[in-house]
């Protein structure tokens, strides 16, 4: 059995802490239990060296002894742990380019005419987007524009084309590169699909191959699949702009109606937060002894409300079991990823509905209420009456808000971003060149239960920031620096000296939050801005990447699209690799060769820092800017 953690061990926040002891004292299961009762964990499974992909299996593979075990067909550890990582990492890119699918046949349906519900909010950038694509504007109403746009898009999913469309944003010097290794992004789905054949048995039998075309499948979702979730999510729901709002357990209202939309996808939670302004709604919470309807975000879809809309965030992954505990919450609503099971059980301890949306994601015990882009609004009104009527069912006694929320500021977009620098890259390209922000890192991603929650999120954003290195926060991240202060202009006090004069100017925060998950590639776009200006390879810059708490498919993929950029990444832990000194040492050094970035990987936030800080220092040097 594994040894006992103190709740201090398992989260540093007080909203959580406190939740944990509650659901300890009401029998509730979290996640932690769970992890408990699977440690320790396979040895065989946590270096990649199980395999289960043909009924001659399943096989173990053992490196090391006397004996070699190779698997029934033949493959040997190398083998074994790349196709396994392949996989891991075309799943990951699957799910990530399928929600830009979902955005993009909502866009399609607008430009058909077919959906009222949902429409362009940022026509502008509709225009700006087709022009950059070689869409010939003149004379096409938004409706056609839409239509066009989406058309272009499709494409990029399918088997024929050259390249995605986005990836000529990449400097020159990139996609060259990719060009000379076969890596260039050829078609989201195409090169998903090809990965699965290629880790058949009997097919690739080339570890480094192998790893190669999982470069491109990753790089296929970044420039591809989730850039066009961003840029699609940005036109149909408007492009953030900087947005107070607050963030933990706290946002949750005793007096009010409560509901929690998690999940990745903005199509589901913009129509929630639409219904419940509807005036005929609010009267029907007040008729049920409500002082109104308030709605806060848990994961990803949270992000999307919160930088578009200024909707508070009530937690990250390891906050949504915590935040049906508090006892206050009518309703989750969910859409798809990163939901986890035990959710249903979790809202059967309380008067809790849960609510999916999707057909691709059902949840056995909850209710579903499958939205599409004709239903949305209806069923939408459907979801929210739903809350009210379970608000008369809450248990005083059970409920339980643990804190104050913390304020937080959102909604750096590119945009906002290039329109706080005059429209132009070029003061950061200057700040950059003397040092006074001295390169820029994203920490992005999930939360791991095997790790403090949160811990090195906070710890390596301000290690970071006091070396004068501006932070860009995506995903369950932003919850994190939100908690602890950082998302605020007051932080750049924290910052160094350098950083905190850029900040102080611009009146910013020393970390700013740029979305969800699938707006990392707003990450790799104003890299490729950047770099492009200077007339440099995204490599050249003095940019990282850090996935610091990570967990799930999608995070290898973005993990490795930003390598595959030109990124150097850090990871807080290993994926399942370690069975193959050969991919571990391609993963932590020879990536370098290929790319002009590697990964590494450290769960301590200032070992992991220091790592960032030399590689920033050597990129530094090698521009013959101050180190």
């Amino acid at each position: 059995m594994a040894k006992e953690r103190e709740i201090s061990d398992l989260s540093p926040w007080e909203d959580a802490q406190k939740m944990i002891a509650k659901a300890g004292r009401e029998g509730v299961n979290l996640v932690w239990d769970r992890l408990k009762d699977q440690t320790p964990h396979c040895t065989f499974c946590e270096q990649g060296l199980t395999c289960s992909k043909c009924v001659m299996g399943p096989c173990r593979i053992n490196p090391k002894g006397p004996k070699k075990m190779l698997g029934v067909c033949g493959a040997d550890a190398d083998l074994t742990v790349a196709r396994n990582f392949g996989r891991f990492v075309a799943a990951g890119a699957a799910a990530h380019s399928d929600h830009g699918r979902d955005l993009l046949e909502t866009l399609a349906a607008i430009g058909e005419g077919k959906t009222t519900d949902y429409g362009i909010r940022d026509e502008a950038k509709l225009e700006r987007i087709c022009k950059e694509l070689g869409i010939d504007v003149e004379g096409l109403s938004v409706q056609e524009r839409a239509k066009a746009l989406a058309n272009l898009f499709f494409e990029d999913y399918g088997c024929r084309s050259h390249n995605v469309a986005f990836s000529s944003r990449a400097p020159q010097k990139r996609k060259d590169l990719w060009e000379r290794f076969g890596c260039t992004p050829r078609g989201i789905d195409r090169d998903c699909v090809e990965m699965l054949h290629r880790t058949h048995m009997g097919v690739d039998c080339d570890p480094v191959s192998i790893c190669l075309h999982a470069g491109r499948v990753a790089l296929g979702d970044g420039w591809g699949g989730s850039m066009i979730a961003t840029e699609v999510s940005d036109i149909i729901f408007g492009t953030p702009k900087p947005v107070k709002s607050t963030v933990n357990l706290g946002v949750l209202r005793e007096d009010q109606v409560n509901i929690l939309v998690h999940g990745h996808s903005p199509i589901v939670s913009e129509m929630i937060l639409a219904a419940t302004r509807e005036p005929a709604i609010l009267a029907k919470a007040k008729e049920a002894g409500a002082t109104g309807i308030n709605i806060a975000g848990l994961c990803c879809t949270g992000n999307e409300l919160l930088m578009r809309q200024g909707v508070p965030m009530a937690g990250n992954h390891l906050m949504t079991e915590l935040a049906i505990v508090t006892g206050a919450v009518e309703m989750v609503i969910v859409d798809y990823q990163c939901i986890m099971p035990s959710l249903v059980n979790v809202a059967g301890c309380y008067h809790t509905k849960f609510v999916s949306t999707s057909d691709k994601a059902k949840f056995p015990g909850g209710i579903h209420m499958e939205f599409n882009y004709n239903n949305a609004r209806e069923k939408a009104r459907e979801a929210v009456l739903m809350a009210i009527e379970a608000y008369s069912l809450r248990d005083p006694d059970k409920v339980e808000i643990p804190s104050k929320p913390m304020s937080i500021t959102s909604g750096f977009s590119n945009e906002a971003i290039l329109g706080a620098l005059g429209g132009t890259p070029e003061p950061l390209i200057q700040a950059l060149q003397a040092g006074k922000v001295r390169g820029v890192v994203g920490i992005v991603g999930c939360n791991n239960p095997k790790l403090k929650h949160d811990h090195v999120h906070v710890n390596l954003a301000q290690e970071l920031i006091k070396r004068d290195i501006l932070v860009l926060a995506t995903g369950c991240a932003t919850v994190a620096m939100g908690k602890a202060g950082l998302l605020e202009p007051e932080a750049s006090s924290r910052a160094g000296a350098g950083l905190a004069e850029i900040c102080q100017a611009l009146g910013i925060p020393p970390v700013l939050h740029v979305g969800s998950c699938v707006d990392n590639s707003r990450i790799l776009h104003i890299c490729a801005v950047l770099a492009n200006y200077a007339g440099l390879d995204i490599s050249d810059l003095p940019v990282a990447a850090s996935a610091p708490e990570w967990y799930s498919e999608k995070a290898a993929a973005i993990g490795l699209y930003a390598v595959a950029s030109g990124i150097y990444t850090h990871l807080g832990l290993p994926p399942h690799i370690l069975g193959s000194s050969m991919i571990t040492t391609l993963a932590l050094k020879g990536l370098d060769d290929v790319f002009g970035a590697c990964f590494a990987v450290e769960p301590g936030p200032l070992q992991a820092a220091e790592l960032i800080d030399e590689r920033i220092k050597a990129k530094r040097v090698a521009l013959g800017w101050p180190a």
